[in-house]
């Protein structure tokens, strides 16, 4: 049976799932800024995810095919974007090459679909959590998606309905939201979460060490006023700080901005788990266990 978000956000062990996912995001990052910095903003990774689900085939949706006018509707409809902000991206992923008109459709309407380029990043970020879920419960989930890679037609969709409707996943905190909606600040966010080294839950605060403003500058390619004014208002906000002023000592993270984003991953991992075990079915094969009560009783 899928994990639920309860079940995930209630289990101490889960942290390790957390720091572990937040490693893997800022890995795909240094492989391939560009592509990866879809998912360092909540609008963009949303429109990403609406983009691929409109390519193969929204759930209860009657409608075929992504062609810009039909993004730009969508995305205004579920208020990912508005349609400024959704004409802009579907014409930077055409620049970028992550998007690519289809050849031989209506000249009318021009029909979209995803490059190799796109479907693989996008199957390295989904391997990327079902092998986090395998490691919870040893489960084959990735192992049997690695080997039936089309079945991705079938699961992202179901995944991207479920994140876009689901509130704990779009509205997970003030603090999450203050960094996942700054341009490169889901980036910071998973740098900050992938330094804890263990989170009480009725600890007010958490260190996670010396904090170099200029590394997370270079690494994320992010301004120096954009990076202070992003982790100047979380600090007024009570979620992060430093021990000593001004910017000295260790710095922490409140208790309850690591607990929106555990929060947030509970309910993303949960939403991930169901889809797998709708599309490739129970995540641990317990027929051997069976077999061998069966042997046991022979």
């Amino acid at each position: 049976m899928a994990y639920s978000a309860e079940k995930l956000a209630a289990d101490d062990n889960f942290l390790a799932a957390i720091v572990h996912c937040a490693n893997q995001m800022l890995a795909i990052y240094r492989e391939s800024p560009r592509i990866a910095s879809i998912f360092a903003a909540q609008q963009r990774w949303l429109m990403a995810h609406a983009g691929f689900a409109l390519y193969y085939g929204y759930p209860g949706d009657e409608k075929r095919g992504l062609y810009s006018g039909r993004f730009i509707d969508f995305a205004i409809q579920n208020k990912i974007a508005s349609r400024n902000t959704a004409a802009a991206f579907v014409q930077e992923m055409l620049a970028y090459r992550f998007l690519r008109p289809v050849p031989g459709e209506d000249k009318r309407t021009r029909y979209l679909e995803p490059t190799e380029t796109a479907e693989h990043h996008f199957m390295k970020w989904l391997i990327a959590h079902l092998m986090i879920l395998d490691s919870l419960d040893g489960g084959s989930r990735a192992e049997k998606m690695t080997a039936e890679p089309t079945l991705i037609a079938r699961i992202q969709p179901i995944i991207a309905k479920r994140i876009i409707e689901t509130e704990a996943v779009r509205d997970p905190g003030t603090t999450f939201n203050l960094f996942n909606w700054a341009n490169s600040g889901g980036l910071v966010m998973d740098y900050l979460i992938s330094r804890l080294q263990g989170f009480p839950r009725s600890a007010e605060r958490v260190s996670v060490g010396p904090l170099s403003l200029r590394e997370i500058r270079d690494q994320f390619m992010i301004s120096n006023t954009h990076l202070k004014r992003l982790l100047t208002q979380a600090a007024d906000m009570g979620s992060v700080g430093w021990t000593e002023v001004p910017r000295k000592g260790d710095f922490w993270l409140s208790g309850g901005f690591v607990l929106e984003y555990w929060n947030y991953q509970a309910a993303k991992f949960a939403i991930i788990d169901a889809a797998a075990e709708e599309v490739l079915g129970p995540a641990v094969d317990e027929q051997p266990q069976a077999r061998r009560l069966i042997s046991a009783v022979l």
